[in-house]
């Protein structure tokens, strides 16, 4: 599993504990991997990309009464989803960069993560 995750591009390191059934990766900053090239990597070995926490950035996306994250990089849709603990997205935001924090939920066999449950999210500041 280890290596076929280090083999994503844009991966910097992989920690796999197999008896708690976890592995943790850390991207390179800037990367452009996507959550199906990591999703890919998992099956690869027989396993299944299980709920994830994740931090990541991205810009705030408003249409059609829905808020997504576009991820930085890869250009990844990401549905918006407060945690019971996080206030809705403003209008606002729309356009902005963002940092966020939250889970991304289990796929069904076959599809990539569509969505993000946060519960922390910061506007990220121009540079």
């Amino acid at each position: 599993m280890r290596v076929s995750l280090k083999a994503v591009t844009g991966v910097d390191s992989v920690d796999v504990n197999l008896e708690k059934g976890l592995a943790s990766v850390k991207m390179k900053s800037g990367n452009t991997a996507t959550l199906r090239q990591l999703n890919d990597a998992i099956a690869k070995n027989g396993f299944t990309m299980k709920q994830s926490t994740a931090t990541i950035a991205g810009a705030v996306v408003v249409a059609n009464g829905h808020t997504a994250l576009r991820v930085s990089g890869s250009n990844e849709m990401l549905e918006l989803i407060p945690d019971s603990s996080a206030t809705p997205v403003p209008a606002s935001l729309d356009g902005k960069s963002v940092l966020l924090e939250g889970t991304i939920p289990e796929a069904g066999k076959g599809k990539s993560p569509d969505s993000i449950r946060y519960h922390s999210l910061k506007e990220e500041n121009s540079k």
